[in-house]
């Protein structure tokens, strides 16, 4: 994803709908160049085509893990490597499902000691390599499309435990500051290691402020610190003030520290 398109999508986020036309004007290019752009964002599911200009994709379906593997792959990964940093050895982890914790938990690897309680088979496959963990893989269904494992069993599991840290992913920040997913049953296993957690970690590239989906997961206030890769605009920030969530960029170096526990 090149600048332009990263621009696009951001303001079709805030508006919901934007015309060729308007886009054509915005960033001085042919609307066969916006149209190419819009072509590539359409690819990639993170909008839908509409006559006359592009509006957001679904938000009832998630963009196909494959997809999502790869997507913003550089920004996840600065991300994971400040969660690392904040994590000391021999400390007590959920790690849920999502891209960006499998970022993480590769960012784990060169600690010693963890303890990491998992409802993702990616994530247990990849700490697996260091003999020093401790990996407990909870129990339920798991989702063929992506190795997550949901259920009743799962949320059971969870609470059997309570942990130094959860270290959550999210589909969607809207304005509010509500935290939005696409699968209920993944929600109610991410609402079991927030309460289960002593402090929450939570994990979003910058696409996911503002992006919509129709399952709530909870609200920013539930967090003790973001971790994200730009610094977000100055509602989210306000937000973040208001409730004493510790804010860290990977962009230029920002940490607002107030992620200790409340």
């Amino acid at each position: 994803m090149n600048q332009r398109q990263q621009e696009i999508l951001t303001l079709v986020q805030q508006q919901g709908f934007v015309s060729i036309e308007t886009l054509a004007q915005n960033f001085d290019v042919t609307p066969q160049t916006i149209r190419r752009d819009i072509n590539t964002l359409c690819d990639q599911q993170l909008l839908t085509r509409y006559h006359g200009g592009a509006g957001l994709s679904s938000s009832v379906e998630n963009v196909e893990y494959a997809t999502r593997q790869v997507m913003n792959l550089e920004e996840k990964r600065s991300i994971a490597k400040m969660v690392a940093n904040y994590i000391p050895d021999r400390a007590s982890i959920f790690i849920n499902i999502g891209t960006t914790t499998e970022e993480v938990a590769r960012a784990l690897l060169y600690h010693t000691g963890l303890k990491i309680i998992t409802n993702n088979l990616n994530v247990a496959a990849i700490l697996r390599s260091n003999p020093s963990f401790e990996i407990i893989i909870a129990g339920g269904v798991v989702r063929q499309r992506d190795g997550g494992i949901t259920g009743e069993a799962t949320i059971d599991f969870i609470r059997q435990f309570k942990v130094n840290f959860g270290i959550i992913g999210i589909s969607g920040i809207d304005p509010d500051g509500a935290l939005l997913d696409f699968d209920y049953h993944e929600v109610r296993v991410a609402q079991a290691i927030i309460e289960n957690s002593r402090q929450i970690f939570l994990v979003a590239d910058h696409t996911k402020f503002d992006r919509n989906a129709m399952v709530r997961l909870g609200s920013i206030e539930q967090i003790d610190a973001l971790f994200t890769d730009r610094y977000p605009q100055d509602h989210f920030v306000a937000l973040l003030t208001e409730n004493d969530v510790g804010l860290h960029t990977a962009d230029n170096g920002i940490s607002l520290d107030r992620s200790t526990e409340k």
